[in-house]
């Protein structure tokens, strides 16, 4: 029987919220962030949410374990600041705002070409192909000077062409929110591809490739296909980096970028789609900030993966949605003695070891400064012993506290959970 009348399926009003949340933010954050610092951060974190999520959909969703993700942002980069160069030539006619697409088209077809062979393999032997391309790439960048630019790099003047309605690029601001607008865009294609037939056909190829296989579908292509598209918005983010900073360099190719995205996808959550923008947030942090403090940041940040690997290998979002679940259910207030526990006695942890880093620091880097450091307000003698004593003391002291708290609070959070099962399992039988 025919239809009557017509009838539309209800919106999504949480997805719309956080949308609208999202645009408000990039739109209103360099209003709250006025400095050029800030506002330069900001831009690189834009940056860096495009990475860190084109490397996700390798990642986290067709669990791709890549060691080689840079080749296709940099390359990417290196595309977009030659696009530069020839439209400040007047040999290409090419508006500044386009730049990045011609990064993501480069990020396509290096995608294209490098993808048929790496995609032949999964697992380990996948991991292994990507190392050795990115190794590749890597070298080539340091022997064809031409292209590459080697060690100086290439530079190029974003301010090139007609201004269009007053926009010029010039300000960082203007940058801002170009990369602003291209942010949303592609995390907005990028969360739609998750919907689609073959991002859950990606999905299954992660959890289960004999029995995608078992149905019908070719697992390699649609590892490729997939590879191919992250490929696309890794180049966008590297067309925006470009731009951003008007130089690239041999370093956007090579494996400590690559081993960036890794860490901080996997520090943001892989498992969710919100957690690698959490951790491109923390990469830019990291690599800005953090690094001005103190010289040993990597070492800070080995020591922050190391924990996030034993206690939340889900990362920060599998922590957040965790909370998110105890909430629902009325239950997370019983929780926030224990939290404050657990923060006070890491604090004590990283107090300890901070110290004794700073010191081993200082020895190795800093001897002609003199033997003393400042941490935290407390002066250090690097050739006492009751420094060193103190710094030893105390980082024990609060590992033993630490491992205390975290065992009543996983005592806490089990009777918690299971609370909780027995309540939906009761609502199921209602």
């Amino acid at each position: 029987m025919a239809s009557t009348h017509y009838s539309f399926k209800p919106y999504n009003v949480g997805r719309w919220v956080i949308w609208s949340l999202f645009a408000l933010v990039l739109l209103f954050a360099p209003k709250v962030f006025t400095s050029n610092l800030s506002v330069s951060m900001l831009a690189q974190m834009g940056i860096a949410i495009i990475a860190c999520l084109s490397y996700n959909m390798l990642l986290g969703q067709g669990g791709m374990l890549s060691f080689g993700h840079a080749v296709y942002t940099g390359l990417g980069s290196y595309m977009a600041i030659h696009a530069l160069l020839r439209v400040s030539e007047g040999a290409l006619s090419l508006p500044v705002s386009m730049v990045p697409l011609v990064g993501g088209l480069a990020g396509l077809f290096f995608g294209i070409l490098f993808g048929y062979v790496t995609t032949k393999k999964a697992g380990t032997t996948f991991a292994m192909i990507t190392l050795g391309m990115g190794e590749l790439v890597f070298a080539m960048s340091l022997m064809f000077s031409e292209f590459f630019g080697g060690e100086a790099g290439v530079t190029a003047d974003r301010m090139v062409g007609d201004a269009v309605m007053g926009i010029t690029y010039g300000p960082g601001v203007q940058v801002y929110y170009l990369i602003a607008v291209y942010t949303f865009v592609s995390v907005a294609l990028m969360f739609a591809f998750t919907r689609t037939p073959l991002g859950r056909i990606l999905n299954a190829v992660r959890d289960n490739p004999e029995r995608v296989e078992f149905i019908g579908y070719n697992t390699q292509m649609v590892r490729y296909l997939a590879f191919i598209i992250a490929g696309f918005f890794a180049g966008i983010s590297g067309g925006l980096a470009a731009i951003q900073f008007e130089i690239v360099t041999a370093e956007v190719v090579g494996p400590i970028r690559s081993g960036g995205y890794l860490l901080f996808t996997f520090l943001g959550g892989a498992t969710f789609f919100f957690g690698p923008i959490i951790g491109g947030i923390l990469m830019v942090l990291a690599f800005v900030l953090f690094s001005e403090i103190t010289k040993a940041w990597l070492l800070y940040l080995g020591l922050i993966f190391l924990f996030m690997v034993m206690y939340a290998p889900g990362g920060i979002a599998s922590l957040i949605m965790m909370n998110l679940r105890v909430a629902a259910f009325g239950r997370l207030r019983e929780l926030w003695v224990s939290y404050l526990a657990l923060a006070l006695t890491a604090l004590v942890v990283l107090a300890g070891a901070g110290a004794l880093i700073e010191m081993v620091y200082h020895l190795q880097l800093s001897t002609a400064m003199g033997d003393t450091v400042k941490f935290l307000g407390v002066t250090l003698h690097t050739h006492a012993a009751d420094s060193w004593f103190g710094g030893v003391f105390v980082m024990l002291t609060g590992m033993g506290l630490f491992e205390l708290t975290r065992r009543m609070f996983m005592q806490q959070w089990s009777a918690i959970q299971t609370d909780i099962e027995k309540e939906i399992k009761r609502r199921e039988t209602q």
